[in-house]
């Protein structure tokens, strides 16, 4: 086995403090609220100083957020492996389900953060954001696999439809006591849409 570059090992060192960062962050925000936790209080608790935080997140909000392309892209590249003649709505229920089956997924975690990300506007917002970047990726090629007039208008409203629905069914996820399963509030979600169709 090779030895890692010097720079590979700093970001796998990079990539660490980032991801401890956001779970400490996630923690203080669940258990206080995001309003009332400072970036001082989350650099003090994981042992950094206010300006090592900013180093790694340009604001509070995006130790929730992390990187927004990042999922995004897994769940374009999942589509794109999609068989060409499967219905679009089939195919992006797909490439959501492969997100929710990572095998590395800490459900606890998941929980928190999404509670986090509900609980205020400015969350709410990035999220938002988060999401018109994952359209622009998955819109182009929905829009290729379609047929007839303003595609593109339809694969707009495909792609944010089903962007609704994952985040309907995460939210109602984090929300609920049993134990349930976000792939099933996912397929739950899809269908009603459908069944509308």
């Amino acid at each position: 086995m090779s030895e890692p570059t010097k720079s590979g090992t700093r970001e796998i060192a990079r990539d660490a403090v980032r991801a401890r960062i956001s779970e400490v962050a996630v923690d203080l925000f669940d258990e206080h609220g995001f309003a009332n936790v400072t970036v001082e209080q989350i650099a003090t608790e994981v042992g950094i100083s206010a300006r090592s935080f900013h180093r790694y997140f340009a604001v509070k909000e995006d130790a929730v957020i992390a990187e927004p392309m990042g999922w995004g892209v897994f769940v374009r590249d999942r589509f794109a492996e999609r068989p060409a003649d499967e219905p679009v709505w089939e195919g992006l229920l797909a490439a959501y389900e492969a997100l929710l089956a990572q095998p590395d997924r800490d459900d606890v975690r998941g929980k928190r953060a999404m509670r986090v990300l509900g609980s205020t506007p400015s969350l709410r917002a990035r999220n938002l954001e988060k999401h018109l970047l994952w359209a622009q990726l998955l819109t182009p090629l929905v829009a290729e696999r379609l047929r007839g007039p303003q595609r593109l208008l339809r694969a707009e409203a495909l792609v944010h439809s089903s962007l609704a629905c994952f985040d309907i069914a995460l939210g109602n996820w984090a929300q609920s006591e049993a134990a349930a399963d976000p792939a099933a509030l996912l397929r739950t979600a899809f269908a009603e849409i459908a069944a509308v169709s």
